[in-house]
């Protein structure tokens, strides 16, 4: 029993040190929201589950209300998907609520999520092949992320286009899109956050899988 207490702290321990780095975690309004969840006993595992709730929300609007409000609205979407990322591992963390399968949680609703928005991108501008694409280029990025920790090195969340990176370029494309629309009544906002996204993630590919080369080699 103490042998299987002693790997769990380990488990806990490693996935505390493999946390994206993120400066907002210690803003006043997230530990604020993250205590409020403690408080009511959230569960971290709900809180992640519900990213994927408003990716499929703001997906959907990309897609079926091409307009001002709807565009809008997958900003907002885009944003409430990262609050709830970054509030499900202080809550399970600093709240003390981890888990056996909080690394599931924490990594299938983020490619989920992932997927829904830089697909819908695609459809939202008739290039359904460029979102299919970006959305696997993004969901290889996370695997050779955590490949590099299954190899046993530290998890590696370099970019230039990694996840907060492609969520900022879509919520600045929904936005500037929403003016585009109003102004012009074009896309190119939208085009340009899809090609950003998928050349982006691909150059991300390629800086992680050369860093945990380099690593492994310096062994």
């Amino acid at each position: 029993m103490a042998s299987q207490r002693e790997q769990m702290n380990r488990e806990k321990s490693d996935e505390a040190a493999n946390r994206r780095p993120l400066t907002s975690r210690s803003s006043s309004w997230a530990k604020f929201l993250a205590n409020a969840l403690i408080r009511a006993r959230a569960s971290p595992n709900t809180i992640s589950v519900f990213s994927v709730f408003f990716a499929s929300l703001g997906s959907y609007l990309l897609v079926c209300i091409p307009t001002v409000v709807g565009l809008l609205g997958a900003a907002a979407c885009v944003q409430l998907r990262l609050l709830c990322n970054l509030l499900d591992g202080m809550v399970a963390i600093e709240g003390k609520r981890q888990s056996a399968t909080g690394a599931l949680y924490n990594e299938i609703p983020d490619r989920i999520a992932d997927s829904l928005f830089i697909v819908a991108l695609g459809y939202a501008i008739n290039e359904s092949s460029l979102g299919w694409y970006g959305a696997l280029a993004a969901a290889v990025t996370a695997y050779i992320r955590v490949l590099g920790g299954a190899l046993g090195l530290k998890q590696d969340f370099r970019g230039p286009m990694a996840k907060p990176h492609r969520m900022a370029v879509l919520t600045i494309g929904c936005v500037l899109g929403a003016t585009e629309l109003r102004v012009a009544g074009s896309q190119w906002a939208l085009t340009a956050a899809a090609w950003i996204i998928a050349i982006g993630a691909t150059i991300t590919c390629g800086t992680r899988a050369l860093a945990i080369a380099r690593q492994l080699r310096s062994k």
